[in-house]
């Protein structure tokens, strides 16, 4: 019996060891450099994005090619926050006070900024192009729906501050 209980707590080591390198638990510098790189890109996206979508409301296109451009537009955007969401998520949870809650709170944030831009692509390919001025109207519409829920999507910092990160978001380059 004694003879077992060394191999069981090598095994169980070994076993463990791994496990713990995968927990998603990263110091603050390590977890704020890990977010910072996977939003660059991302807001590098959405500042596009935004910049293409005003040219676009602006410019001399049929309601045709207004259609298909936002709606590419949109849909780009969708991909972009899903795939900035999961960046974060491979993050994992932040080695600090309340740090599934931070954690979460990124996540929900991202999650809800692709569905308001999903949410406007749908709304831009259910309109119909016809009449030319009521198609521009409804295109506002679901610009303003967008702008709402994109702001209902803020990332809630309340209660949820962390003097470590703040300072790493602060400090670190690529968060800059």
């Amino acid at each position: 019996m004694r003879a077992v209980r060394p191999i069981s707590l090598a095994l169980a080591l070994v076993l463990v060891m791994p496990l713990a390198a995968c927990s998603g638990q990263h110091g603050p510098q390590a977890w704020a450099a890990l977010v910072c790189t996977a939003l660059s890109p991302w807001r590098s996206e959405i500042d596009s994005l935004s910049s293409r979508t005003q040219q676009q409301m602006t410019a001399e296109t049929s309601p045709s090619q207004a259609k298909e451009n936002l709606s590419r537009l949109f849909g780009g955007a969708a991909t972009a926050s899903e795939k900035a969401r999961s960046d974060v998520q491979r993050a994992g949870v932040p080695d600090v006070d309340d740090g599934p809650a931070i954690a979460e709170g990124f996540l929900g944030s991202l999650a809800g900024i692709r569905d308001a831009y999903d949410h406007a692509r749908t709304g831009i390919e259910s309109l119909a192009t016809r009449p030319t001025a009521t198609f521009y109207d409804q295109v506002g519409k679901v610009v303003d729906q967008l702008t709402a829920d994109y702001e209902k999507s803020s990332l809630d910092i309340a209660g949820l501050e962390s003097v470590e990160l703040r300072e790493a978001f602060d400090e670190l380059p690529e968060c800059q």
